[in-house]
């Protein structure tokens, strides 16, 4: 069967699914809706649909993005625009099941939107919507939509287009329509895709390879993860169109172990691919070959970095190498290698598709096209999405992420994982493009958001991530080895009150050394969130240090509980359930805490009963020194 014939069959069983007689349901299977209770929302629609003598295609998709809405549900009905329901239980399937598929009721009120032809009165088109107008879906265009464990879904959905119009053209022009359209790497760096092919596709040698980057390790981001969950055929097309670039036969997929779904999904795909004649040898007739193998990783933060990468598939400890020469020029086993992050091989075969012009048309003069986030923290809508370069930190906190939740204040965003850096709440309006984040001190990274509020404290902040860091350093080169610890005793000394007059200076001092010194890509950037947090921060670093005190009482040494005698009704609630026995009192007198037993775990304060908000919770070394002592105050009596 030629690719036309595939086509013309994927096609048929896309229409007939998703345009056929039947009612068609999708459910959101990936790690978050599977965590939020999708395996009971598909039993709870059997059970239904069974009861109801109701024929229907139910189809596992991957993550639509709304991962704050998880589970969900997408009911297509014949002749009418699917409907997106949100944060379903199995009781709400049940009415949705009567009052939709049976009695043609939709029901606007558990309805998030419509998408398709038409409308249904009373419910918002889902694209209209704030949390995705803004948004662009390239490199996430068929997530939540197909079956990514049926390649048909892919090829109906113009899939491997892009793939056949590559091997109609010869390799530099491949190479020369990527250039044009200005892609950057979407892992880190953000360096040009197409001169990086260029210098792999010049360098001899008769092997080459290519490698997809999907180690993602950074606390809090999921992009990849949900890439490969939701749509693989998007990033392997990609793997296809960039080894015949640069003339690989023979390709891998770094991914850590502690991704099993998208594992799962990946290998489906590329045994289905290998059955359609898309992998392996004579590519749609076209001579060309190629092979893709998945190698597991272990989950080290550092085999993120490109060259401890290799080091490991080589089978060797995953540890970095000074460069040049580059993996363009030898890379695994000595051979040129070209290594490109999920994200961005996805984008290579939509650019393929659709053409270098239509990309270019997205995102700015230096930052071309659009970017994946994980959009988590503080934020009232987490989830994945994907936005135009050159979209400000406003818009995407603000209109996409609905705020901050608990309406508090936004105090910072944090881009690029531990790697990157804090941008402070007055720079809000600072655009999304790699230039901009640098200069702001931060990076793009591979596209981690955390939004934090006022009651983060950066101090702590930023040794939650230097303390992330400093653990996956491999240990090779002494300025990260030894910097990255020196910076986090130092750290740890401001937050635990131990901090002396001069640290900020010798912690900023040090972070400087080991970026600039340090051997690979972790230890140059562990040092962004000291520099950015001293940078925006500082107040906060000296109020730690000078007057031992925690503006966010987040830091424990720092804060003490104390019980006002003019609140306190003794009620004996605190005392009850203080796990170190520290509060002293009895019935019908004022409880005391004894400073010296309290561990400070702030239960006394969160079971103090609102209508008396007698425990109360200070922080700073002069005020402290106020508190009643244990062995001065022991208790009185209330009249």
């Amino acid at each position: 069967m030629d690719f036309k014939q595939i086509q013309s069959y994927s096609m048929s069983e896309w229409e007939a699914t998703q345009r056929g007689e039947k009612p068609c349901i999708l459910v959101g299977m990936g790690t978050c809706g599977m965590a939020a209770g999708a395996e009971d929302i598909i039993e709870a629609l059997n059970e239904k649909l069974t009861q109801r003598s109701i024929q229907a295609d139910i189809v596992r998709v991957g993550c639509i993005g709304l991962c704050y809405a998880e589970p969900l549900i997408e009911i297509v009905k014949p002749g009418k625009p699917s409907v997106l329901y949100g944060n379903l239980t199995p009781e709400l399937i049940s009415e949705i099941v009567k009052d939709y598929l049976v009695a043609n009721n939709p029901r606007s009120d558990l309805a998030l939107g419509t998408r398709g032809e038409g409308t249904l009165e009373g419910i918002p088109r889902l694209f209209d919507s704030p949390v995705l107008k803004p948004q662009v879906r390239i490199s996430l265009r068929n997530c939540g939509n197909i079956d990514p464990e049926n390649i048909n879904h892919y090829i109906a959905n113009s899939g491997y287009e892009g793939l056949a119009k590559a091997l109609r053209m010869n390799p530099q022009e491949v190479i020369d329509e990527v250039k044009k359209s200005g892609l950057r790497g979407r892992g880190g760096a953000g360096f040009p895709t197409g001169v990086k092919w260029q210098f792999c596709h010049d360098a001899p040698g008769d092997v080459k390879y290519v490698i997809c980057n999907a180690d993602e390790g950074d606390p809090g981001a999921f992009m990849d993860r949900a890439l490969l969950e939701g749509d693989p055929h998007a990033v392997l097309e990609g793997m296809l169109i960039g080894a015949y670039a640069i003339g690989a036969t023979e390709g891998y997929i770094y991914i850590r172990a502690e991704y099993p779904l998208a594992i799962k999904r990946l290998k489906a795909a590329l045994k289905q691919m290998e059955e359609y004649g898309l992998l392996g040898e004579n590519i749609m007739d076209s001579g060309f070959n190629f092979h893709i193998k998945i190698k597991e990783g272990a989950g080290a933060f550092v085999c993120g970095e490109e060259t401890a990468l290799m080091a490991s598939i080589e089978g060797s400890r995953g540890m970095p190498r000074s460069r040049p020469p580059f993996p363009v020029q030898s890379g695994l086993w000595g051979k040129p290698t070209n290594i490109n992050n999920v994200e961005t091989w996805s984008n290579v075969s939509a650019i393929l598709q659709k053409g270098a012009e239509w990309y270019t048309s997205y995102g700015t003069e230096k930052s071309r096209g659009t970017k994946n986030f994980s959009l988590a923290g503080k934020v009232v809508r987490t989830g994945l999405i994907e936005v135009p370069m050159g979209i400000t930190l406003r818009e995407i906190v603000y209109d996409i992420g609905g705020g901050i939740a608990e309406d508090k204040a936004l105090k910072a965003v944090q881009t690029g994982g531990p790697s990157g850096g804090f941008i402070p709440a007055s720079l809000i309006d600072l655009p999304v493009d790699y230039e901009s984040l640098a200069q702001a001190g931060s990076i793009m990274g591979s596209g981690g958001m955390v939004v934090l509020d006022e009651d983060t404290c950066m101090v702590d902040m930023t040794r939650f991530f230097l303390t992330f860091t400093q653990a996956e350093s491999c240990g090779k080169c002494i300025p990260c080895r030894w910097g990255t610890k020196q910076m986090l005793d130092i750290l740890e000394d401001i937050t635990n009150g131990r901090g002396r007059p001069g640290d900020i200076e010798l912690l900023q001092e040090l972070a400087e050394s080991v970026k600039d010194d340090s051997l690979c890509g972790l230890g140059q950037t562990a040092p962004n969130p000291v520099l950015t947090s001293i940078r925006y921060f500082r107040d906060e670093y000296e109020e730690h240090v000078k007057e031992k005190r925690c503006r966010a009482y987040v830091c424990k040494e720092l804060i003490s509980y104390y019980i006002d005698p003019d609140k306190c009704q003794a009620c004996l609630i605190c005392l009850r359930n203080c796990p170190a026995q520290a509060i002293i009192g009895g019935k019908n007198q004022i409880h005391v805490i004894d400073q010296d037993r309290c561990t400070k775990c702030g239960t006394c304060f969160e079971i103090c009963p609102s209508r008396f908000s007698a425990v109360r919770v200070i922080s700073g070394e002069s005020v402290r020194e106020t508190l009643p002592v244990k062995e001065k105050v022991l208790v009185r009596a209330k009249k």
